[in-house]
């Protein structure tokens, strides 16, 4: 296969993850590798060159040759301050100084700090043709990353950055070229190394090898790499339209259906030539729910007030909610009782020798809960404030960071305890249960729109709200139709959200079969 015919097959590999990009890996790949030349490559790697866990890398044309990086560029190492004499603002006598966090898809120029020029040797000033490289991070995907120094800038860089500059016949362009190659990013991931902080050094640049082509060949291959560059940029502007239209035609159907559920527009929802996010879809199958639209009502149905008297006599009025009229509105805080959580001991060994479920935030990743990751014994039950829950209860976080996001809730399947994180809800009505579960992730917008962040980034939702927040409730036999409509329609979106993985999945594999058939060739 031909690197024109892989670029043909776009649209059969265009759904998955990275597709162009993985495409631009591939341009650079070519470039380096001599696949834009007619050579035979017949000129591998020096035996001698070859570094324990780092790649050997393909074989080039015979009129190349194999450079150390030290013949190539050199490496210059970044100012070292200290931090009292650096600036956020510009002074008088300092200079901007690039840092490793400025280097992404090119060199931003954002968080500069300044420092004052008695620090900076003339030859840690950046110079324009320079390529900026982090040498040393926290982060393994920053150490190694490189950008070119494109525009004209008065200033230097930081001490865990360097630059690579060129001493060689190479045009800057191509040198900047391979230092966004395949090629160098597989080199100098495996030559990064550190405990914590992932380090690269300057020897490590050095042994760095470069294909180096003929002058008259790099400029060919500058020109087939912007050639094929300009193509990428193309097919990700076309696949960028496509979504966007596609994202289009989901809202249209989403709002058809919102409109008006009915069989027939349910289908729009699982169209063949688009995909709806399955977390759009439950969202707006919930909302339909709650709101009496996603089943019919039935005048034969027993009234909710002869459903549930006592329920009805604390019902409270509303004009005009969107709710159907017929339907109670109970604050939640009335529907049942509430039960809060709490921590046993650790210091207490005995405490934590039980069999009884200890629910926290983070066994709330079901909606029927069975069974917890901590257990407690009967012994802490009577020696702390936890309290039990028993089966049919609804528990919901109340506290932690992942209200930022979420509204975890659960209906428990047997007796537990919970910790002080969330808070139980034991209804009044058990019959009601499932549909109150139901509803309360219907309602999850409306609830996270309610939490309150404190400045060290808690993030905690209010007993009051809880208590306040007004639940419609429908007649007992029309909640049961509503939780079994729900159910099944839950399960179409769990049977598409597979069906879109398997075929995410289907286009990757695909896609990279294609590219390892090309990079074999090389």
């Amino acid at each position: 296969m031909t690197l024109e015919t892989f670029f043909e097959k776009f649209d059969t590999f265009a759904d998955a993850p990275d597709a162009v990009a993985k495409m631009r890996e591939l341009v650079m790949w070519s470039a380096f590798s001599g696949a834009f030349s007619s050579e035979k490559r017949d000129q591998p790697m020096p035996n001698d060159w070859i570094v324990e866990g780092a790649p050997t890398l393909p074989s080039i044309p015979s009129s190349w040759k194999w450079q150390r990086g030290s013949e190539v560029f050199d490496v210059i190492r970044g100012v070292s301050y200290k931090k009292h004499n650096a600036s956020d603002i510009p002074v008088r006598g300092s200079f901007p100084v690039l840092r490793a966090n400025n280097i992404g898809n090119g060199v931003n120029f954002d968080g500069l700090v300044y420092v004052p020029h008695d620090n900076i040797r003339d030859e840690q000033f950046v110079r324009r043709g320079d390529i900026l490289i982090a040498m040393s991070s926290g982060s393994k995907k920053l150490v190694g990353k490189a950008a070119p120094i494109v525009t004209e800038f008065k200033g230097a860089f930081g001490a865990f950055c360097g630059v690579i500059r060129n001493k060689s016949e190479m045009p800057d362009e191509v040198l900047a070229r391979y230092f966004q190659s395949p090629q160098y990013t597989s080199w100098v991931t495996a030559a990064g190394r550190g405990i914590g902080i992932n380090n690269l050094s300057r020897g490590d640049l050095d042994s760095l090898p470069v294909p180096t082509p003929p002058l008259a060949e790099q400029k060919r291959i500058v020109a087939k790499v912007d050639e094929l560059m300009a193509l990428c940029d193309r097919l990700e502007a076309q696949q960028q339209e496509r979504q966007t239209r596609h994202a289009d035609l989901a809202r249209a159907s989403l709002t058809r259906f919102a409109g008006a559920p009915t069989p027939a527009n349910l289908h729009f929802l699982f169209h063949s030539s688009f995909s709806i996010h399955p977390s759009d879809l439950r969202k707006s199958i919930l909302t339909l729910a709650v709101q009496g639209k996603l089943v019919p009502q039935d005048p034969n149905d027993e009234p909710a007030e002869d459903s549930f008297p006592r329920l009805a006599s604390i019902s409270v009025e509303s004009d005009d909610d969107g709710f159907p009229v017929h339907w109670l509105r109970v604050p939640l805080g009335k529907l049942g009782e509430w039960r809060g959580g709490g921590t046993p001991s650790k210091s207490r060994p005995e405490f934590w020798k039980g069999d009884l479920p200890w629910v926290s935030p983070k066994d709330m990743k079901v909606l029927h809960i069975e069974d917890a990751q901590d257990h407690i014994s009967p012994t802490a039950v009577e020696g702390s404030s936890v309290r039990l829950i028993p089966p049919g209860s609804l528990l919901m976080v109340v506290r932690g960071m992942i209200l930022a996001r979420a509204f975890p809730v659960a209906l428990t399947m047997r007796e537990v305890t919970i910790n002080q994180d969330m808070k139980a809800l034991l209804p009044r009505e058990p019959k009601t249960k499932e549909y109150i579960l139901m509803a309360l992730r219907a309602f999850e917008p409306d609830v996270l729109a309610a939490i309150e962040h404190s400045s060290h980034g808690t993030c905690k939702l209010k007993t009051e709200f809880l208590q306040d927040f007004v639940m419609p409730l429908p007649p007992l036999v029309e909640q049961r139709r509503i939780v079994a409509k729900v159910e099944q329609l839950m399960a179409l979106v769990d049977a598409l959200e597979t069906q879109l993985a398997a075929s995410r999945a289907s286009a990757k594999n695909l896609l990279e079969a294609l590219v390892a058939d090309l990079t074999a060739r090389s």
